[in-house]
């Protein structure tokens, strides 16, 4: 046979189409179908070279081309990898991606297995230099129209938002999603809403995610459930400490809307009352700090962390025993003995109500006592110039460091290899050290300023003893840690100390006219 009337070599066409909403996917003749019908008139076109069209469909309906997280582009790269693919024919090259640098790596896969590419409607072969340019430009304009479709996008939401409008997203707890002609805006579900403010009255009373969750499940509640457009229900899930957190900091309930960091008022209706959300912020946020130890402390010891055990030099603990089924007796014990055995304290267990009440009395009795007044003035100030001491020698010890270790980075400036790598910690202990400098410098200067003087110390104590009853434990235990450093107690010789933070006084008086507001009563 001669060569003029050998056969084309056979070149295997695959057709990929793309449609990134699947609008329309369900209709008997879609745009999926229009551009593999394309596909397969071009490659007829080329018959005479040898081109066929693979039966295998790569479709992708509803997927973006900004990624490549799309099942038949998955395959349709697996097939090439395997040898099965020669050529791939798409109608229009963003059908294949509108990402540069997706499409980078697409090309260098074809590449490596000497796949050609061709567009149907913007005739070009990546086998040829002209075709490969003509493909890069028209991909760059490809992920420009993108990107300024994205701009367009984010910028009416952020108008629509600012408007306090709803832009959408997942429907909250409390409200429904209504389609107006001017938007979606949301309505008020009654139903929904009574759960939801419970939900905020459980926290206060609470004061804990995790037990208000567990009080959530007992109720048999559970996150907002919707039905999508496609008829899929949504939502409906247990409540969990984050899904909890981000509903009770959800401003969606004061009648805002958020774009970003910018808060704007809404034209929905609120569920929640100011006061009430403010008052859970502000519990939410001392939880945050603390780490929830008051939440912790089950039984609300108040001295539970402060109370040690003079001649042991060691703390004492919370312990409790039950007296027929209910009745319980609250002590706390020298950890020495409670390791090492009871004879090795004098006094290793002491009444937690006696000695709690012994130093709730003595605070209040601060104010009233000119003596006691007078003592506790000094206390504080010898703690302060104490703290002040401390920290002043400890600033002078880092500016020591810091000058050895700019001595030695200076050293090393300018030297090659291991120099490198030294520099680079000494930058990281330089770092530290500054850091810890700037903090120090700060509690010097907060010691300095947060002086204390009887008309303080007299008003602290004034509100402090006609709320203090009102407190749950909790909130009593918490406040004796503002207020106290350490309670030595002496077993042997029937003695109490009480050490106050050098700057516990004006800390209660500003927590307890807080407290006030936020606080459930016991």
């Amino acid at each position: 046979m001669s060569k003029r009337n050998a056969e084309p070599t056979v070149v295997r066409c695959a057709i990929y189409t793309r449609k990134s909403t699947d609008e329309g996917l369900d209709r008997e003749f879609n745009s999926l179908d229009a551009q593999r019908e394309a596909g397969e008139a071009y490659i007829a076109s080329q018959k005479h070279e040898g081109w066929v069209s693979l039966s295998e469909r790569y479709d992708d309906g509803g997927f973006t081309g900004g990624n490549m997280d799309r099942p038949a582009m998955k395959r349709l790269l697996a097939d090439i990898e395997e040898g099965k693919i020669d050529c791939i024919v798409v109608y229009k090259v963003d059908r294949l991606s509108r990402s540069l640098l997706d499409f980078t790596r697409i090309i260098e896969t074809l590449d490596k297995h000497s796949v050609s590419f061709v567009s149907v409607t913007q005739q070009f072969n990546t086998t040829t230099s002209m075709g490969r340019l003509t493909l890069n430009i028209l991909l760059s304009f490809a992920q420009f129209e993108r990107e300024i479709i994205s701009e367009r996008t984010r910028d009416k939401i952020a108008a629509t938002r600012r408007k306090g409008k709803w832009s959408g997203g997942m429907p909250v707890l409390g409200y429904d999603v209504v389609t107006t002609p001017g938007g979606s805006k949301l309505i008020v579900n009654e139903d929904e809403a009574r759960t939801l403010r419970a939900i905020f009255d459980l926290y206060l009373n609470h004061q804990s995610l995790i037990e208000t969750v567990h009080e959530i499940d007992a109720r048999g509640w559970s996150s907002k459930r919707w039905i999508t457009k496609k008829g899929n229900e949504r939502g409906g899930k247990p409540f969990t400490k984050s899904s909890l957190f981000r509903l009770l900091t959800n401003v969606v309930y004061l009648g805002k809307i958020t774009y970003k960091d910018e808060i704007h008022e809404g034209e929905h209706a609120a569920i929640v009352d100011a006061n009430i959300f403010d008052r859970v912020q502000r519990l939410l946020k001392r939880n945050g700090r603390t780490g929830g130890k008051h939440v912790r402390n089950r039984f609300g010891a108040l001295l539970k962390g402060i109370l040690r055990c003079t001649p042991c030099e060691c703390g004492m603990v919370h312990t409790h025993t039950t007296k027929n089924g209910n009745k319980r007796y609250r002590y706390y014990v020298c950890q020495n003995a409670q390791s090492r055995g009871w004879q090795n304290c004098p006094a290793p267990s002491v009444p937690a109500l006696e000695i709690e009440r012994f130093v709730i009395d003595q605070i209040k009795c601060v104010g009233r006592d000119t003596d006691l007044l007078a003592e506790t003035l000094e206390q504080c100030r010898r703690q302060r110039e104490e703290s002040i001491k401390d920290l002043k020698a400890e600033k002078l010890a880092l500016e020591r460091e810091l000058k050895r270790l700019d001595g030695e980075l200076r050293k090393l400036a300018g030297q090659d290899g291991l120099a490198t790598d030294q520099m680079a910690d000494l930058h990281d202990r330089i770092h530290g050290s500054e850091q810890r400098a700037t903090e120090v410098r700060e509690q010097i200067i907060r010691l300095g300023r947060e002086l204390v003087d009887a008309r303080e110390v007299a008003q602290a104590c004034s509100r402090f003893e006609p709320v203090w009853d009102t407190f749950a434990p909790r909130e009593q235990a918490r406040i004796l840690h503002l207020l106290i450093e350490r309670v030595d107690y002496d077993g042997e010789n029937g003695n109490v100390v009480i050490t106050f933070h050098p700057t516990g006084i004006k800390t209660l008086a500003n927590e307890l006219s807080e407290e006030v507001a936020i606080c459930p009563r016991a």
